[in-house]
């Protein structure tokens, strides 16, 4: 075997699923149900926050990722570190979402526009986006369920 000499970081990939029992997300309700269990309830009405939800092929959950956690009126979502994970899970589906401090179930036209760039991206990588969810203490909004997607 030739040894290879290098300055360059060897890049290695594990995954083992951890026995945890997965969810099965066949709507809207249920990633509601599922994404208020993950939201900080003592910051939920403070600051935004994002969370993405990676799925398999059956709409099983794989895992869940807090992307970010802002201010009163935004967080950052990075389009690349949600497909990176997605990518590195084996996820064929995904769920994103975020919260509005404020109450509000309108969908800003900032949150549109993510939307749309992350469902291009996600169609690139054969991942579907499969939802977002826009989480408030009371409900939630959904872009499947309006269509937008």
């Amino acid at each position: 075997m030739k040894e290879y000499e290098s300055y360059m970081s060897e890049i290695t990939l594990k995954y083992k699923a951890s026995g945890v029992v997965t969810t099965q997300i066949k709507g809207s309700d249920d990633s509601y149900k599922l994404l208020k269990q993950m939201y900080d309830e003592d910051t939920l009405e403070y600051c935004e926050s994002s969370i993405v939800i990676y799925l398999n092929q059956a709409n099983r959950s794989i895992g869940w990722q807090k992307l970010s956690q802002g201010g009163i009126s935004g967080t950052v979502v990075d389009i690349r570190m949600i497909l990176v994970t997605a990518l590195k899970c084996g996820a064929t589906g995904i769920i994103v979402s975020h919260n509005h401090p404020s109450g509000n179930l309108k969908s800003s036209d900032a949150d549109d526009k993510l939307t749309k760039q992350l469902n291009d991206a996600c169609k690139i990588m054969d991942i579907k986006l499969l939802d977002h969810i826009i989480v408030t203490a009371e409900s939630y909004y959904s872009y499947s369920d309006e269509g937008k997607l």
